[in-house]
């Protein structure tokens, strides 16, 4: 009797559950209290003046530290001046003044965190020093310098302060925005063509907004002890109630009307503790992003629980079939041994000419260091070019370069890059914006780091085909949906709602490939697709790139370093060492006229085809 299959947890649900902010807000308690109390603070804010009973500065000599009457709700202050009437005039002053100075602050900050983190360079420099700058600065005794020079204005002084706090946003984003850049969903969306703008928009700030929010929450709370400070050491304006001014006025007389205090210790204490409970339970709705539900099923296994394997027999592409690939001359030029082309190559129209293509890297030092060295290829319009090496060889770094994807301290420094009669090799980000992502795409290697956990699939198709082709949303939604179908994914629509990280490795790898063909390039770049899967996945994404490629006739750049992928894919082969190219030609003729030492390696590392290893004994039987 068969042992019982092992028990995997399998999605059944992965539409995410649609609730807004609002209503996941509603579930917590905690959120609900300090809203609503941050609510009330706000309606007074908005209200106050209209439904105070007296004039906040009117002083009654007669009425001097009133008890409270029908009158005076609160009694009445050191001055004889309604206190219910002075705090509802307060809240006015103290919220938007202590907003103004999170505005100033997060407008600042965030702005010049989110430019110095995404470009770097010379701004990234400027704005760090200005930030250390500011933060060297005493704040107490900038704010007290700038009381003596523009007078006692609340709102002034609270504009400084939020330049003074700006910082604290800075760093906090500047260090997120740091850590994200370099992710490889970031990258598919500069492929996809998105601009620099929509992408710190979409995938940059999303990934610190809950950061933002909690912060915002504390320089609010901040910012209103200091104001409230600033004005109990009597350096406000005696004119304007805020709750600052109140405790000043409460302490002075705390040994008669100890009551006085009361009230603007409230407000004050209330609203920061509210403003931090409210940051906190949004940060935790803003970073939970779906509930899922799932239960438990046995796993199904095959039959005979063996896995087809990729042969190195050559099918190239299943064309028609050429001259015997051991008659066809081999020439050796530049260092590159090129195997001739057969007549039917030479008549197809070229996608891509890349003539003596260099890349290199500047280091800190000033010194300069080249990856890729003088190399040159041509891909024409329905072939599957393959370019294989080992880890290091530079076969990345080039297809990168054709790209425009360089990491950072990366260009190219010589050569040619001519893709349909536009030369790309010293192209502006401009240039580039309109073709990567619709004339020229991108199927990257590791398919769950391509993907921006923070969205929908479906949002990250749908946005390239509306920026791109001019679709509404509505067809971008029904075009993506049938290309989830195209590509072999059983329910396009659950997928299509899914976020990333509720679908396996083979189906983010498919949806990968269904948004790099949605708009019809020219040329697909294939960066070692196959890479993070296991064998069968492997087998079925090549079935369906194959497929694809014949079914849209479109030219493909397939990086790779597995020459069993070559064989089963591809058309022609350039074998790359070392960043230059040393042997060049039809797939036929370099697995049978394999001339260079260095591919006749690569050729003899795949494993022979021979019987399949016997099936393991049978647990608890004896050798």
């Amino acid at each position: 009797m068969s042992e019982a299959a092992p028990v995997t947890p399998v999605l059944t649900n992965a539409a995410p559950v649609r609730m807004n902010l609002a209503r996941r807000l509603l579930k917590r308690p905690v959120g609900v209290g300090a809203a609503v109390f941050l609510l009330l603070i706000a309606v007074l804010a908005v209200i106050g003046g209209a439904i105070a009973p007296l004039d906040p500065t009117y002083a009654d000599i007669r009425a001097v530290l009133a008890p409270p009457s029908a009158e005076h709700l609160l009694g009445t202050d050191g001055s004889g001046r309604d206190v219910w009437s002075r705090l509802l005039f307060a809240t006015q002053t103290s919220v938007l003044a202590a907003l103004l100075a999170v505005a100033v602050a997060i407008v600042i900050g965030v702005v010049s965190g989110l430019i110095a983190g995404y470009y770097q360079g010379w701004f990234n420099t400027v704005a760090t020093w200005v930030t250390e700058l500011n933060m060297a600065l005493p704040g107490i005794v900038v704010l007290l310098a700038a009381r003596a020079v523009v007078g006692p204005s609340v709102w002034t002084a609270m504009f400084i302060f939020g330049i003074l706090l700006a910082p604290s946003f800075f760093r906090l984003v500047y260090a997120a925005v740091t850590a994200v850049r370099g992710e490889l969903y970031v990258d598919a969306a500069r492929v996809s063509g998105l601009s620099d703008t929509r992408i710190i928009g979409r995938h940059v700030l999303s990934v610190v907004r809950a950061p933002i929010i909690i912060q915002a929450a504390i320089i609010a709370g901040i910012a209103l002890a200091i104001q409230s400070g600033l004005e109990f050491l009597g350096l406000g304006d005696v004119n304007t109630p805020t709750w600052g001014s109140m405790l000043t006025d409460g302490f002075k007389n705390i040994a008669r009307t100890p009551f006085l205090l009361i009230w603007p210790s409230l407000a004050i204490a209330l609203t920061c503790i509210a403003l931090t409970l409210l940051a906190n339970v949004m940060r935790d709705e803003l970073e939970r992003t779906v509930s899922v539900r799932r239960k438990r099923r046995r796993a199904v296994t095959t039959a005979t629980g063996s896995v087809a394997a990729v042969t190195t027999s050559v099918s190239t592409s299943g064309g028609e079939p050429i001259e015997d690939p051991d008659e066809l001359p081999v020439i050796e030029n530049q260092g590159v041994i090129r195997h001739a082309e057969d007549a039917r190559s030479k008549a197809t129209e070229k996608v891509l000419e890349v003539r003596d293509l260099r890349v290199g890297y500047d280091q800190p030092d000033g010194s300069h260091i080249e990856v890729v060295h003088g190399v040159s290829l041509d891909i024409r319009k329905g072939e599957v070019h393959g370019l294989i090496g080992e880890s290091g060889s530079g076969k990345t770094q080039t297809a990168f370069a054709v790209l425009g994807l360089l990491p950072r301290g990366g260009h190219v420094t010589g050569g040619s890059i001519l893709y349909e009669g536009t030369e790309l090799a010293a192209a502006s980000e401009r240039t580039y914006a309109g073709i990567r992502g619709k004339r020229i795409g991108y199927i990257p290697q590791e398919p769950m780091s391509n993907l921006d956990p923070s969205f929908t699939i479906g949002s990250q198709l749908v946005e390239p085909l509306r920026k791109h082709l001019g679709l509404s949303k509505k067809d971008a939604t029904e075009r993506s949906l049938d290309l989830l179908a195209r590509v072999g994914i059983p329910q396009p629509k659950r997928t299509f709602d899914a976020y990333p990280f509720e679908v396996s490795g083979g189906m983010a790898q498919r949806v990968l490939i269904a948004g790099a063909v949605s708009t019809d390039p020219d040329l697909i770049v294939a960066d070692e697709p196959t890479t993070a899967l296991d064998v069968t996945v492997q087998a079925e994404v090549l079935d369906l790139l194959r497929d694809l490629q014949a079914e849209r006739n479109m030219a493909m750049l397939l990086v790779t370093h597995n020459f069993g992928v070559v064989a089963d894919l591809c058309d022609r082969v350039t074998v790359m060492q070392n960043g230059v190219f040393v042997e060049q030609g039809p797939v036929r003729s370099i697995f049978h006229q394999a001339r260079h030492p260095y591919t006749q390696a690569l050729l003899d590392a795949i494993l022979d085809e021979g019987p399949a290893r016997a099936p393991l004994a049978a647990k608890g039987a004896r050798a």
